[in-house]
C-alpha cells in the first residue's frame, strides 16, 4: 500500500471511529434509564435507597409485582385498561381519521384546498398544552369534564397524522390505480376502502404508531380533564402515586414497577408492527 493510499484511509477510519463512538455513546444514554428500570423493578424498598441495584440478594419482583395491583385497591389494573382504551383506539380510530384526510387533501380537488392544508400544518407547530385549557373549557360546556370522552374525543385529531397521510397518499397511491377503479364503475367510497385504503396499509400503521406512543404519555390533558381517579390513565396515576410517595414511601417500589409495565405496550406494538414500513404493498397492487 503506498503512502498516499494510507494518508487518505487513516481519515475515513478515524471518521467511522468517530461515529461508533458517538453510536455508543447514544445507544448507553437510551438503554441505561431502562436497565435501571429494570433492575430497579425488582429490588425491595431499602434496597432502592441503598444503591443496592447491581447485587444479587434482596430480590422482590414478585412481591412488587402483587403490591402493585393490589395498592388503593387494585386502581392499576384500572389505570392500564383506561391507557389502552385511550390509547389502542384512539390511535386506532384517529389513524383511519388521519389518512382518510390526508387522501382527501391529496387526490380531491376542492375550494381553497391548500389554504386549509397550511392551517393543518400551523396547527403541527402548535403545543399540545397550548390547546388544553380551551379544550377544558370547550369540553365543560358539552358537560364532558370529568367524563371518558373529555380526553378521548380531543386524541382522535391529529394534525401531523393529516400531513403523514397526505405524503404516504401520494407515494403509494398511484392516480391510474383510482382511474382504472372508477372505470370499472367503483364509486370514491368503495375505491377508498378496498383499493387505497390497501394500498395506505404501511402509512396507516406508521400514524397509528405515532398516535399510540402521543396518547399513551399524553399527561396534560388527563390532569385537566379529570378528577375521578378511575378514569386516570396509566401516567397520571404513577404521578399521583410518585407524589404521594414522598408521605408513604412504599409506594416508591410499586411505582417503578408500574413504570416498567407501562413501557411493555410501545415496545410491544413497535416489534409486532415494524414490519408493515417495509411491505411493498404498492408494488403488488400496480402490478
Amino acid at each position: 500500500m503506498s503512502a498516499t493510499d494510507s494518508s487518505l484511509l487513516r481519515p475515513r477510519l478515524l471518521g467511522r471511529a468517530t461515529v461508533n463512538v458517538v453510536v455508543a455513546i447514544s445507544v448507553l444514554y437510551t438503554l441505561l434509564p431502562v436497565l435501571w428500570l429494570v433492575l430497579a423493578a425488582t429490588k425491595t424498598r431499602d434496597a432502592l435507597f441503598s444503591s443496592d441495584l447491581l447485587s444479587l440478594g434482596d430480590f422482590s419482583f414478585g412481591q412488587n409485582l402483587t403490591d402493585l395491583f393490589a395498592m388503593d385497591g387494585g386502581l392499576y389494573g384500572r389505570w392500564y385498561v383506561n391507557s389502552l382504551l385511550y390509547a389502542v383506539l384512539g390511535a386506532a380510530v384517529g389513524a383511519l381519521v388521519s389518512v382518510a384526510c390526508g387522501y382527501a387533501f391529496d387526490k380531491y380537488r376542492f375550494r381553497h384546498k391548500e389554504k386549509l392544508f397550511g392551517l393543518v400544518l400551523a396547527a403541527v407547530m402548535v403545543p399540545q398544552t397550548v390547546l388544553a385549557l380551551p379544550l377544558y373549557l370547550m369540553a365543560s360546556e358539552a358537560g364532558l369534564v370529568n367524563t371518558f370522552w373529555a380526553v378521548f374525543i380531543p386524541v382522535l385529531f391529529n394534525p401531523f397524522g393529516v400531513y403523514l397521510g397526505r405524503i404516504f397518499a401520494r407515494g403509494y397511491v398511484p392516480d391510474e390505480v383510482l382511474e382504472a377503479a372508477r372505470v370499472d364503475g367503483a364509486g370514491e367510497l368503495t375505491t377508498y376502502v378496498r383499493v387505497a385504503l390497501r394500498m395506505l396499509g404501511p402509512g396507516l400503521i406508521t400514524v397509528f404508531l405515532f398516535q399510540l406512543t402521543a396518547i399513551w404519555n399524553n399527561f396534560f390533558l388527563p390532569m385537566v380533564m379529570l378528577s375521578d381517579q378511575d378514569l386516570y390513565p396509566v401516567s397520571l396515576g404513577l404521578y399521583q402515586w410518585n407524589s404521594a410517595a414522598s408521605v408513604s414511601p412504599e409506594y416508591y417500589p410499586v411505582v417503578i414497577m408500574g413504570s416498567l409495565l407501562a413501557v411493555l405496550p410501545l415496545i410491544l406494538a413497535f416489534v409486532l408492527l415494524q414490519r408493515f414500513w417495509r411491505s411493498g404493498l404498492t408494488a403488488g397492487a400496480v402490478k
